[in-house]
């Protein structure tokens, strides 16, 4: 503890480029668990897929068994925000699903959550996750300019304030977090704007970043499993994170194969490998 706030954890270059490496094979992982989820299957069908693929790449998971949650990914359906847990529930044509895992190699954490539309989308729904994954990218964009991490939640908040149409909630209760040698560690990571700055983005800082956007309210329940959040309301809800390093050079997003280029370069960034 530092004056009363959690120390963060900076890494080395080599610290990070291990999270790399945890991040592309997660980044594998997840392809695996998005092309798998079509209609008819359960997500313990996408939990076995994805833990199949760390399995062969001889990395651990860092979501099984944490605080006893009993799966290696989160599958958050629908009404489910985040922390759904896979089971038998049958994915059907239209739902909109949030696979979220993560792995850990040598030691060092990776963190990322993708949405995915089964089968024929709801239009609304797909602007939903596309606000939302356009929303994270702004996000990141924000961390490239070395100011503080409150930059990163005000420039989330700015976007989807931005975009026309139907407004969408931001929720609040839960955010993004650093990440390291554990996979939540200080600083937290809003998603919104405040008058709080945070601290200041230093080399060696490696961020998760995940806005959770909902079509309603932004009021959430846990269901009784302890795990599951849902939208009071009813209403569909997603998530999207990458998780993030910055380092003497620039940032490279560690849970992208091409470190977040495709996204970021529009935005009038680009990525630098880790040194």
């Amino acid at each position: 503890m530092a004056f009363g706030q959690p120390r963060i954890e900076y890494k080395t270059n080599a610290q990070m480029r291990t999270m790399h490496e945890a991040g592309l094979v997660l980044s594998r992982a997840l392809d695996a668990a998005v092309a798998a989820a079509v209609p008819g299957v359960t997500t313990k069908h996408l939990d076995d897929v994805f833990a199949a693929v760390l399995n062969q790449a001889g990395a651990k998971s860092n979501f099984l068994g944490y605080h006893g949650f009993p799966a290696t990914v989160c599958t958050s359906v629908n009404e489910e925000v985040v922390h759904g847990i896979p089971g038998s529930k049958v994915l059907n044509d239209g739902d909109i699903i949030s696979i979220d895992g993560g792995a850990i190699v040598d030691g060092w954490h990776s963190d990322s959550a993708r949405t995915v539309i089964v089968g024929k989308a709801d239009p609304e729904d797909q602007r939903l996750s596309d606000v939302t994954q356009a929303a994270m990218w702004h996000g990141i964009a924000a961390l490239a300019k070395r100011g503080h991490v409150g930059d990163v939640g005000a420039a989330i908040d700015d976007y989807v304030s931005s975009v026309p149409g139907k407004p969408l909630g931001i929720l609040e209760d839960y955010v993004g977090h650093g990440i390291g040698s554990e996979m939540h560690m200080a600083p937290d990571v809003l998603n919104y704007r405040t008058n709080h700055r945070g601290p200041k983005v230093k080399a060696g800082l490696c961020l998760a970043i995940e806005p959770m956007l909902v079509r309603g309210s932004i009021d959430t329940a846990v269901l009784a499993d302890d795990w599951t959040v849902v939208t009071t309301d009813g209403q569909r809800s997603c998530q999207w994170e990458h998780s993030v390093a910055v380092h003497d050079r620039g940032i490279w997003v560690l849970s992208a194969p091409d470190g977040g280029a495709e996204h970021l370069v529009p935005l009038g960034v680009v990525p630098v490998p880790i040194p």
